[in-house]
């Protein structure tokens, strides 16, 4: 019986550590995160939407986005994950050059499910010190892979000296079916001044051709933002 009893109490310990881990996580669904964290929502002033991009560099993709933010007079924040920026950093080189911010997205883009401190904060660092190298800057903000925030991550993120933010409007626009329209209704259906936008110049593979639809759909994201009296510009303008 005493080993049952042990067995239980230790089923019980691992349950209790893995749902410590993970249940930050719940930030993922937007009406938590919006109720009850807005600052990992990234809500900044109201006259401000912060525009921002995940998953490369790429060297085919990411050109074409500085190309037409330079044509809109926009700035905005990517994300970019530390494996890439290590095979390109003239990308986000130019990024920079160009006048944008460059934030972490993590080494790889994977979700880290499981408790793992060593690999989080060793992850995190490197990433965060090649992103500096490449850009001449040292990084601000960490966005996790899929938007999953565990425990972990937000120790690794502190011990990094990163700070986590989200996003409350995205354009779903990984998804290679949809339209221009839908992208940019997507958008627009949840943006208001103070949120962050989270669309994507390129997939975390660097294959298929969702970006082309992103690329297209900007223009119209950015002139309805500015037609409601919102500027457009990277995280360090918004807060």
């Amino acid at each position: 019986m005493r080993s049952v009893t042990v067995a239980t109490g230790a089923a019980v310990g691992l349950a209790t550590l893995g749902l410590a881990h993970i249940g930050p996580a719940a930030s993922w669904l937007p009406p938590v995160r919006d109720r009850l964290m807005p600052g990992l929502a990234a809500r900044g002033r109201a006259d401000h939407v912060a525009l921002t991009f995940d998953d490369g560099p790429d060297p085919v993709s990411t050109p074409y986005f500085l190309d037409l933010l330079d044509e809109l007079g926009v700035r905005a924040t990517f994300f970019v994950l530390g494996a890439r920026v290590a095979r390109h950093p003239e990308v986000v080189a130019e990024t920079a050059a160009r006048g944008h911010e460059v934030a972490v997205h993590g080494w790889t883009h994977e979700p880290q499910w499981l408790p793992h401190p060593q690999r989080d904060v060793t992850g995190l660092r490197l990433a965060r010190d090649v992103v500096e190298q490449a850009s001449g800057a040292r990084p601000t903000w960490f966005r996790p892979p899929f938007g999953v925030l565990t425990t972990g991550l937000w120790r690794a993120a502190r011990r990094a000296e990163l700070r986590p933010v989200l996003w409350g409007a995205w354009g779903k626009d990984w998804e290679e079916q949809r339209s221009v329209a839908e992208v940019r209704e997507t958008v627009l259906g949840s943006a208001r001044g103070g949120t962050t936008v989270l669309l994507h110049d390129t997939a975390p593979d660097g294959r298929g051709d969702a970006w082309r639809t992103t690329l297209a759909a900007v223009p119209g994201i950015v002139e309805s933002c500015r037609g409601a009296g919102w500027d457009v510009g990277p995280l360090a303008e918004h807060f």
